[in-house]
């Protein structure tokens, strides 16, 4: 194997986190922002890219964070090294409420497909490259536009689904119909597009958008309840805007409330 063998364990069930157990001198690739807890004798270190080409050189270093730049992510990632002589263990968390989706990649040829905010950690050696829409609709109107990530390699990969996970196994030739912002990614032989959802009425008060994505099998989905772009949304809309209406809009004691709890100033 190219990439590094880890052992881990998932916690929690709203807001989850992956608990993953390094052997000396295995290390683990993760997302800035997504650590949690550590033991001691793991070092920390910031690097271009995803580190699989750190040992061809300045240009297979830039050539690596400029894959991540195109799907939107930083260019630098953090690389967790267990220096100790014996086992260690490193936690990385959620972002926001939903799954932790263990990706075997050896389980799935060697590739696995993702949108470009799912992807949480991997082990070292694992590629994180791009995958280009060569369908001018899908990358218009999917929802993830021309770009996804890649995973590749021959070790374990955790992408992260907002919500409640469904895993779907699509039988060849099989299709499913998911709204676009609720996949998580799938495995390598499942053909991507998206399909109009047609009717007058169903595209100007449907409230569900213009297209939905269809996944054709054979191969493996995993799709989330609630995506990121979804959540924020709602919260945003629930937000006081300056001049709005309060959180109290609606309720017997309206503004009262307000007074009670201080939130008006005199």
């Amino acid at each position: 194997m190219t990439s590094h063998e880890i052992d881990y364990q998932i916690y929690g069930e709203e807001m989850q986190y992956v608990e993953i157990e390094l052997d000396p001198q295995e290390a683990v690739v993760a997302e800035a922002g997504s650590f949690m807890m550590m033991d001691n004798g793991i070092a920390m270190d910031t690097i271009f890219g995803d580190g699989s080409n750190q040992t061809q050189g300045v240009m297979g270093k830039l050539f690596s964070a400029g894959k991540r730049l195109l799907t939107g992510e930083s260019l630098f990632m953090t690389v967790f090294l267990n220096q100790y002589h014996g086992k260690r263990k490193i936690s990385f968390a959620s972002p926001y409420p939903g799954k932790i989706v263990p990706i075997d990649l050896t389980e799935y040829g060697g590739r696995f497909i993702c949108q470009k905010d799912a992807f949480l950690c991997a082990a070292k050696g694992v590629t994180l490259g791009i995958e280009f829409s060569r369908k001018l609709g899908r990358g218009l109107f999917g929802g993830e536009g021309f770009i996804m990530q890649k995973l590749e390699g021959d070790g374990m990969a955790f992408v992260h689904a907002g919500g409640t996970l469904a895993r779907k196994e699509l039988a060849a030739g099989e299709i499913l119909k998911v709204d676009t912002g609720c996949i998580v990614g799938f495995t390598q032989n499942v053909d991507y597009d998206i399909q109009f959802v047609g009717g007058i009425k169903n595209t100007i008060f449907g409230g569900e958008g213009l297209f939905y994505a269809t996944l054709t099998g054979p191969g493996i989905v995993y799709i989330q309840s609630l995506p990121f772009s979804r959540l924020a949304g709602r919260v945003w809309a629930a937000a006081p805007q300056g001049g709005g209406k309060s959180r109290d809009e609606g309720s017997i004691l309206g503004g009262i409330g307000n007074l009670l709890d201080g939130d008006n100033k005199f």
